[in-house]
């Protein structure tokens, strides 16, 4: 039920913005009991694409994983970002170019 519910709200999340002159060109997804994985893209360039796994379920410690990356073009300047991203039990850590290190 956790895979559901975090699916649905990333996925909620990359739509909310309204673009209409942007249409998804691309969306896969399978959601499992203990797994998740999903792909998308929009005419524009932007996408999106993650893959979750549940580690020590039944446990005390039972967390999920998720490995993931998105990528835009800046309208206004037209430069490529890309965000590469793990979120675990130590947080959500994105890594990319534009990105400080700290």
């Amino acid at each position: 039920m956790k895979f559901i519910i975090l699916f649905a709200a990333l996925f909620a999340v990359a739509l909310a913005a309204p673009r209409p002159d942007v249409e998804i060109v691309r969306s896969d997804s399978d959601v499992g009991p203990e797994s998740f994985k999903f792909d998308w893209e929009t005419s524009d360039g932007t996408s999106h694409k993650a893959n979750g796994d549940l580690k020590d379920a039944g446990s005390d410690h039972e967390a999920i994983v998720v490995h993931g990356s998105y990528s835009w073009t800046d309208e206004k300047t037209g430069e490529h970002f890309t965000v590469e991203y793990v979120a675990d039990d130590n947080g959500f850590q994105p890594k990319g170019a534009h990105i400080p290190i700290a």
